[in-house]
């Protein structure tokens, strides 16, 4: 018996291993290659249009994590494309009690100045930090 767990544990790291190597699972594990479409770092960055306060001011605090008094930081990856529309939000760390889902509802309606490179737009992921705190 230990023996078959053990070359059932070897041939799924195998499997594993050659589905990465091929480059068949990328970042998220999705056969896509999304996150690949998209550069970390531009010369000009996106940055929101009227700036972090715009976004900060379209969120409104869920109940449930005011009576529960849910308080933190929710960091979220925003995909934005060459026209500055956010195509994607993923939560990189959230907090929960609706203040994940409320950071992806105020950023993916949020417009955004292009990322550049070489002075063309292009497609750019961008770390944002949203801060959740009662008064």
């Amino acid at each position: 018996m230990y023996v078959q767990i053990k070359i059932l544990a070897v041939l799924l790291l195998v499997i594993f291993t050659s589905a990465i190597s091929a480059n068949k699972i990328n970042d998220f594990g999705n056969p896509d290659n999304e996150g690949d479409k998209y550069l970390a770092f531009a010369e000009k960055m996106p940055s929101p249009i009227g700036g972090l306060e715009a976004i900060y001011k379209s969120i409104k605090y869920p109940e449930i994590a005011k009576k529960a008094g849910v308080e933190g930081k929710v960091y979220a990856l925003a995909y934005i494309n060459e026209s500055g529309t956010v195509d994607k939000v993923q939560i990189i760390k959230g907090i929960g009690a609706g203040c994940d889902e409320e950071v992806i509802r105020a950023v993916s309606a949020a417009k955004f100045t292009p990322g550049m490179k070489e002075g063309k737009p292009v497609k750019v992921k961008l770390s944002l930090q949203i801060k959740f705190k009662l008064r």
